[in-house]
């Protein structure tokens, strides 16, 4: 299999994880695919680099989150943020309640910094403490310390706007 192919399948085996990162650092479709196809093109980038020192996810997710929050970075100091503005009553009228949480809860996680969404991106992905841990260049008992901590935060502000 040529180094393009393996790639390719590696793109599309992981899509999810791609589209999980670029959908928590951005408020628009537009921007998601933008942020998609930039993770995706320096996935790209350092793929020769890759050393399987790893899992190939681990590795996914610290380019993802690296690209996502960079381009956050240089977005944010451009742009002026918003505070969260939820009504639920805005959401569609056919939309049954579980779609409703999960929206909520995206645009909760987007209230967090960048750390602590990354955390609870690969939390709600299942992945191993250690996993995360070594993500984000931090030890596991600091990455449970904080998604504890982000679970309290998580559910009281879903709980205030539900």
């Amino acid at each position: 299999m040529t180094k393009e192919k393996e790639f390719a399948h590696l793109i599309k085996n992981n899509q999810g994880l791609i589209i999980k990162v670029s959908r928590l650092y951005t408020n628009s479709l537009e921007d998601e695919e933008d942020l998609f196809q930039e993770i995706v093109l320096q996935l790209w980038k350092s793929y020769d680099s890759f050393k399987g020192n790893s899992k190939i996810s681990t590795w996914m997710y610290r380019v993802a989150l690296n690209t996502a929050i960079t381009l956050f970075r240089k977005k944010s100091k451009s742009l002026p943020t918003n505070e969260l503005d939820i009504n639920l009553r805005d959401y569609e009228e056919d939309n049954d309640d579980k779609q409703q949480q999960i929206s909520l809860l995206y645009q909760v996680i987007k209230t967090l910094p960048n750390v602590e969404r990354a955390i609870v991106m690969m939390y709600l992905d299942d992945l191993p403490y250690k996993d995360i841990a070594e993500n984000l260049g931090i030890t596991e008992v600091n990455a449970r310390v904080k998604m504890n901590r982000l679970k309290k935060i998580l559910k009281e502000k879903m709980e205030k706007y539900a």
